[in-house]
C-alpha cells in the first residue's frame, strides 16, 4: 500500500512547512489526486488519518479533489479526457495517447492555526 507513504511524505511536508511559516496546526488538507495518478482515493483517506495521529495534522480534515486525465491522442491529434491509463480514446479509438495532466499529486492548499 504506496498510499500510506504518501501520507507520510505529506506530513513530513507540513510539518516543513509549519517551521517555515510559523503555524502550529493544521485544520484542513486539499489534496488534488488526478485519476490517473494510480493513487487510490480511500486508502489514501484511511491512511492520512492513521499518518497524521500525533502530529501537526491530527485530527485535520482532509478533503481531495480529483481532476480528471487529460491526454493527447496522437492519431486524431485532439486532446481528449481519459478516465484511466491505456483506455482508448473517445474519439477515433485509437491507443495512441500521451497523458497531458491528471497523473499527479500535489497539496492545492491549507487551513492552518
Amino acid at each position: 500500500m504506496h498510499e500510506m507513504s504518501l501520507c507520510e511524505g505529506v506530513i513530513q511536508l507540513l510539518e516543513e512547512h509549519a517551521e517555515s511559516q510559523g503555524f502550529k496546526r493544521v485544520k484542513t488538507v486539499w489534496l488534488e489526486i488526478g485519476k490517473l495518478s494510480g493513487v487510490e482515493v480511500e486508502a489514501m483517506r484511511f491512511c492520512f488519518d492513521a499518518v497524521a495521529r500525533d502530529s501537526i495534522a491530527d485530527g485535520a480534515k482532509l478533503e481531495i479533489i480529483e481532476p480528471p486525465g487529460v491526454a493527447w491522442c496522437m492519431t486524431c491529434s485532439k486532446q481528449v479526457e481519459t478516465q484511466q491509463r491505456f483506455d482508448p480514446c473517445p474519439e477515433c479509438g485509437g491507443f495512441q495517447l500521451q497523458v497531458v495532466s491528471g497523473d499527479a499529486m500535489r497539496v492545492k492548499e491549507l487551513e492552518v492555526e
